[in-house]
């Protein structure tokens, strides 16, 4: 086991959550979860950061932040989706603005599902997503670690409401 795994950076990241998982994230940090007894250490500065920890789903205001967010934590590095509009957009993906969950802008390694998630689901995601940081930064050492892509060019007008493409809609309701 590394320094690493020992001792984890975590860095939070809420985009545009209704604040319900946010509050959970911070109850880990409190005494009677005490993440810090595990060595996890919440950090905000992402050249310093192990594991992305996101929640809220993504908007077009928000998914370039996300995806420059993630170009600068160094590799090897986690991503885990923390919360139901994390994972796929949840009350929030069939509004116009919202573009779905994380993994729309960003790959995800650990996928951390409930409204509001419960301190203990996300403890258990950290420690999974540890796991993955120790695979991935054996393999940077051996030199497997592919880089990973990050999606470019989402748009809310590319989603697809009630069976039709927002975009087409517009131009065919622009046109009558």
């Amino acid at each position: 086991m590394t320094a690493t795994a020992k001792s984890p950076w975590l860095l939070h990241y809420d985009a545009s959550s209704c604040n319900g998982c946010d509050i959970e994230v911070l109850a880990c940090l409190t005494p009677m979860y005490d993440v810090e007894r595990f060595g996890i250490i919440n950090t905000g500065n992402p050249k310093h950061a192990d594991i992305f920890l996101v929640t809220g789903s993504v908007n077009e205001q928000n998914i370039k932040v996300l995806q420059q967010i993630y170009e600068q934590i160094p590799d090897p590095k986690v991503v885990i989706a923390c919360g139901i509009c994390a994972c796929t957009g949840g009350i929030f993906r069939e509004c116009y603005n919202t573009l779905g969950g994380v993994d729309n802008a960003i790959p995800v390694d650990v996928y951390a599902p409930g409204c509001a998630i419960r301190p203990e689901a996300i403890i258990d995601a950290v420690v999974t997503g540890l796991g993955i940081l120790e695979e991935r930064r054996s393999a940077l050492k051996e030199n497997r670690l592919a880089p990973r892509p990050v999606v470019t060019d989402v748009t809310a007008a590319a989603k697809i409401v009630d069976g039709v493409r927002v975009d087409e809609a517009v131009k065919a309701a622009l046109e009558v």
